[in-house]
């Protein structure tokens, strides 16, 4: 976003605009697995989700139109969702017989992407175009989409494997309900909006790297998360957890400099996953 205000003169609401199509996509296509769990089962619609979000990446640059922006994003988001859940369908039923933290390490595969696709971005910010930043995401896209082309979804997925039990409390689902709602809400404007942020208050590679440091801040969380959850109250992280991550979030919004960066950036990561 940063480079698109630089050297296409794109507006605020403008460069948002295709980050809240990308996460209402995002949410359509998690609804989307859930009303058709057949979709989790299928190679075709795992390759299909593979292909979407790499067109829309390349598709990007093509045009300054906010609509047509829109539209790619909010396909790229549904069918990353799909994409999600048929990968982690899959990660669970092969991982079932391991250890549980080996789930939190797939589950760093996002802090992974977020490492890569900031380093990606840093390396083309130094000497190309905002139209090279996105074409190169769509490299790396379909490059790592080659490698995940032969993942076989899991064929119980979506499966009932039994009656399903009732929550003790319904007070305490909505609670929970509740509160991811409004975390997923913070998250969604802190992650669109980080890295602009803290280039305003941090000087050179530190503002424009930081999502490299999300992205590597992420990688290990989730695993070390589930380590720690087998050793201390489930509900008593979860408020640790959100609580650290209001605290970077918020920051930047209180103090510049570097070390306010990266503490930003290591706390946002570390509590993403």
């Amino acid at each position: 976003m940063p480079l698109m205000h630089a050297q296409a003169g794109t507006s605020d609401s403008l460069g948002a605009s295709p980050a809240i199509a990308n996460y209402i996509g995002y949410l359509a296509g998690a609804l989307i697995g859930i009303a058709a769990p057949g979709l989790l089962r299928s190679a075709a619609a795992l390759r299909t989700g593979l292909l979407v979000p790499a067109a829309s990446l390349a598709l990007m640059p093509l045009t300054h139109e906010g609509g047509a922006w829109w539209v790619l994003r909010m396909a790229a988001g549904a069918a990353s969702a799909l994409v999600f859940m048929i990968a982690t369908s899959a990660m669970l039923a092969s991982l079932a017989a391991h250890a549980e933290h080996m789930t939190g390490w797939v589950f760093g595969g996002v802090g992974a992407g977020i490492a890569l696709s900031g380093l990606t971005v840093v390396a083309v910010q130094q000497a190309g175009s905002w139209q090279l930043a996105w074409a190169a995401c769509a490299a790396l896209t379909v490059l790592l989409s080659a490698a995940a082309w032969g993942l076989a979804p899991c064929a119980a997925a979506g499966a009932a494997t039994g009656p399903a039990e009732r929550p003790r409390t319904r007070r305490w689902f909505t609670a929970l309900l509740a509160s991811y709602l409004l975390e997923g809400i913070g998250y969604i404007i802190a992650g669109t909006f980080l890295v602009a942020a803290l280039q305003q208050g941090a000087p050179g590679w530190i503002g424009s790297g930081s999502w490299i440091v999300v992205g590597l801040a992420a990688l290990p969380s989730c695993a070390l998360w589930m380590r720690l959850a087998r050793r201390a109250s489930r509900p008593a992280l979860l408020t640790i957890s959100l609580s650290l991550q209001a605290i970077g979030i918020a920051l930047p919004a209180l103090f510049a400099g570097s070390v306010s960066a990266l503490a930003a950036a290591v706390l946002f990561g570390a509590t993403s996953t």
